[in-house]
């Protein structure tokens, strides 16, 4: 499929003609720099929320856009203006400016025919390419390299920047498919061990073709291990993983190896690379590769082993496991190697998906717990000594992990660690919130560590803090500090005199935290007699030892469970609020037998053992509380939504090709960017198809995303025809009321013949209303969405007053048992 769009975004602000010659597309690479471009200052509000207000967004949004000149203005949802100014790269090729905290960069290039660039840019959040949006580098890290589509005439390239820089060129790809070594992830191997694991790769695509039926072709040693690709889409980037397998390797220091792409009907080598693994010794830090549940991608975390003493009898008893969250920018193996190998225990590092990632929330949190479970079962860890504990934006990930899983840990550990997207990471609430202000902002509790405070009883907590850290503040701490007295009887506080933010290793291999960690173990579950717990969202944590919240009256505010267990009398005591349906696992009476529970103020007596398992299901129904069957196609810990749940599962993008070409286009535009996005804050990896090559049928237990609306994208009727709510050309139905206009619409249902699959859809009625969801941010952390959301372009200039929908589908994915909020 071609995406070759002109839009109405453009001027001649930089004519670079330097490339205007007659050259093949791929021979020896050249370049360009632009020296001299346009900026303009913030224009709306953006940050940590959900809907962001943008002027310049607006205008492209709308198709009101026209060519920026020097001096022009824009006008801000305020009622100010701001002003495009010129600006000139500084010497070393980078464009520095106050403006770009927070604004925009503008740039012609000029060329005289069509021809394929590959975009290197650092600095950015995302950038327009002739209208179409891609993926930025707001961390500078220098692995993104797009491949784009310049036309013969004007081009635009419009850079939206947050952090004050900007640099970028454009460079002529040397092969039409092509691999990249900038991002890889690799394993480290072990001396004397046997290889079978995974790496990947960064393929780029610069053609404007699909790339199938291609194979990486991996030889290490003698070995060479064949892995299918996944289709490429045209102009675009995919990190693809390859397996790596071979005899034992002997040697320590590094080991090559050869990296081909090939196509499938044997034709021979695309490209090849060089990669140099290193070789570690049994007892050293290493990475160690999997494939992620999340999406398939190929992920890492770093293993410090346990060193045990000489002379120690290792069946004495099983191992324990801390689990360490690095900080900003810090490496999963860098962490782990700043400890010492412990002699009771093995240190195991997540990624969070990323050097920066979500914060150890979202998808970071998913990584978390998908490695300790990898790593609790490799390594033969007892799940009774399981610790947490972390440094900086680690710490923060301590908090909101410990709070969230408080029967995972029996003990934390956060050093220097932030509480909560409020309290620092720049969160706002609003000081008296409208009613669809509330609900969207109840989206987001799950992030609110204080909100789920009381969790932190059931572990140990040990506090570390410098006393002058100059990052985060050390007030984050003595906030955590003053609310545990007010509950916890078993916590720890120390403060590190004079300390700055990273003091050295002791910062995160604190003797006394260690020691902390040692003299606590969590209970065996058959034995806890009293659970209290609270959860913010079944869909994020439902469980707690033998109890599960599986849905709530009040969708995402938080749930209370108070739960006691008198084995002798085969009795329960429920108590608690905002729980409308939950689970008891008997495991605890020992002996199947009746038993009796007493919910609020009803007693249910002489119950009989489930037939099947050790679960019992209770539901809250208008005459009160009875035993049920669970339903799998009702709302629970599997799929509760809201909507950023939908990319998990393996998901799938479906973009629709049955609309204009320009709505074509942009399916197929957002879809790619979504992937790019993705890959770059979650080294993730989604499959993208055209809704002609989706089979309904096939992997039913995969999440799919709709691009589109009911007339665009073929895939609809077959996942959504008995949805509730419906997106046609010119309006939205939720259930009989109707609302019309150039809308935008997200939504998340369960998919058709699956327990656990999802179906969302990121579209809207009009090609108006499909671009107000470009720059929608999915896949940043302590950002939420409801099950459905409605909206029009006033968002962009008056944020949540443009929302005309939001809403929670009831336990039975209806909208008459939900919660939904109407704006007409």
């Amino acid at each position: 499929m071609r995406t070759r769009r002109r839009t109405a975004c453009g001027a001649v602000v930089v004519l670079l003609s330097t490339l205007v010659t007659a050259a093949p597309a791929f021979e020896k690479p050249t370049s360009l720099t632009p020296k001299q471009g346009l900026v303009i200052g913030r224009v709306g509000r953006s940050g940590r929320v959900a809907l962001h207000t943008d002027a310049i967004e607006a205008l492209l949004v709308t198709g009101r856009w026209k060519q920026p000149r020097a001096g022009d203005t824009v006008a801000l949802p305020n009622g100010s203006t701001r002003r495009w100014q010129p600006i000139t790269a500084d010497e070393n090729g980078e464009f520095r400016h106050r403006s770009l905290f927070g604004g925009y960069a503008f740039f012609n290039v000029a060329v005289a025919r069509d021809r394929t660039m590959i975009l290197e840019a650092q600095g950015h959040s995302m950038v327009y390419v002739n209208g179409e949006p891609r993926v930025g580098d707001v961390y500078q890290t220098g692995y993104v390299r797009l491949p784009i589509r310049l036309h013969a005439g004007d081009n635009h390239l419009l850079f939206s920047v947050r952090r004050g820089r900007l640099r970028f060129r454009l460079v002529e790809p040397s092969k039409p498919i092509q691999l990249d070594q900038r991002d890889a992830t690799l394993p480290d191997l072990v001396e004397g061990e046997p290889v079978d694991t995974w790496a990947a790769l960064v393929v780029i695509n610069s053609t404007d073709r699909w790339a199938k039926n291609l194979l990486i072709r991996a030889r290490l040693g003698a070995t060479a291990t064949v892995t299918a690709v996944p289709p490429i889409p045209p102009l675009a980037v995919r990190k693809v993983g390859f397996r790596l397998q071979s005899g034992a390797v002997t040697t320590a220091g590094k080991v090559p190896v050869l990296v081909e792409l090939r196509q499938a009907n044997g034709k021979g080598s695309m490209d090849q690379v060089r990669l140099d693994l290193s070789v570690v010794a049994p007892t050293q830090p290493r990475r160690i590769t999997f494939v992620s549940r999340i999406d398939g991608s190929v992920q890492y975390y770093a293993l410090n082993p346990m060193k045990p003493k000489a002379g120690d009898d290792a069946s004495a008893e099983k191992p324990a496991l801390f689990l360490t969250c690095h900080g900003a920018g810090v490496e999963a193996i860098g962490q782990a190697r700043a400890y010492r190998p412990k002699d009771w225990g093995h240190i195991v590092a997540p990624t969070n998906r990323r050097p920066f990632g979500f914060d150890w929330e979202d998808w970071g949190r998913l990584d978390a717990l998908e490695v300790l479970e990898l790593a609790q079962k490799s390594l033969g860890t007892d799940p009774r000594r399981t610790y947490l504990t972390g440094h900086s934006m680690g710490g923060h990930g301590t908090w909101h992990l410990g709070v969230t899983f408080p029967d995972r840990f029996a003990a934390i550990g956060p050093s220097a660690g932030w509480v909560s997207m409020w309290s620092y990471a720049g969160a706002k609430r609003a000081s008296n919130p409208t009613p669809i202000e509330e609900l969207l902002l109840r989206c987001m509790n799950p992030s609110d560590t204080m909100l789920l405070s009381r969790n932190y009883r059931m572990h140990g907590v040990y506090v570390l803090h410098g006393e002058k850290d100059d990052n985060v503040p050390v007030q984050q701490s003595r906030i955590m500090r003053q609310l545990l007295s007010r509950f916890h009887q078993d916590w720890d506080y120390h403060e590190q005199p004079g300390a700055g933010h990273w003091w050295g290793n002791a910062c995160v291999d604190w003797p006394p935290m260690f020691q902390f960690f040692r003299d606590h173990r969590s209970p065996d579950p058959k034995d806890v007699r009293v659970i209290d717990f609270t959860t913010a969202s079944p869909g994020v944590s439902a469980t707690c030892y033998w109890v599960t919240v599986a849905a709530q009256n009040r969708f995402l505010a938080p749930s209370h469970i108070e739960c006691r267990c008198d084995v002798e009398k085969r009795h329960f005591t429920i108590g608690g609020s905002n729980v409308n349906r939950f689970a008891i696992d008997l495991t605890p009476l020992g002996e199947p037998g009746k038993f009796s529970v007493h919910v609020l103020s009803q007693s249910l007596r002489d119950l009989p053992w489930p037939k099947s398992g050790t679960k019992v299901w209770f539901e809250r129904s208008k005459t009160g509380w009875q035993v049920i069957e669970p339903v799998p196609t009702d709302k629970g810990p599997q799929r509760y939504g809201g909507f950023k749940d939908v990319f998990r599962h393996r998901v799938i993008l479906v973009y629709g090709t049955h609309g204009t070409a320009a709505e074509n286009a942009w399916a197929f535009a957002k879809a790619r960017y979504d992937a790019e996005t993705f890959w770059y804050r979650g080294n993730g990896s989604f499959d993208i198809v055209p809704d002609t090559d989706f089979d309904p049928a096939a992997e039913p237990d995969r999440n799919v995303v709709l691009y589109g609306n009911r007339r665009t994208n073929s895939a609809w009727d077959s996942l959504l025809a008995d949805c509730p709510v419906q997106v046609d050309s010119t309006h939205v139905t939720v259930d009989e009321c109707r609302i019309d206009g150039d809308l935008a619409c997200l939504l998340i249902r369960p998919r058709p013949k699956s327990d656990v699959a999802c179906v969302g859809v990121v579209g809207g009625t009009s090609l108006t209303g499909m671009r107000l969801t470009d720059r929608l941010p999915f896949f940043v952390s302590g950002v939420a969405y409801p099950d459905c959301l409605v909206f029009d372009t006033d968002v962009l200039t008056d944020g949540v007053k443009g929302v005309r929908v939001a809403g929670f589908f009831g336990v039975d994915w209806s909208v008459g048992k939900g919660e939904f909020l109407f704006h007409q």
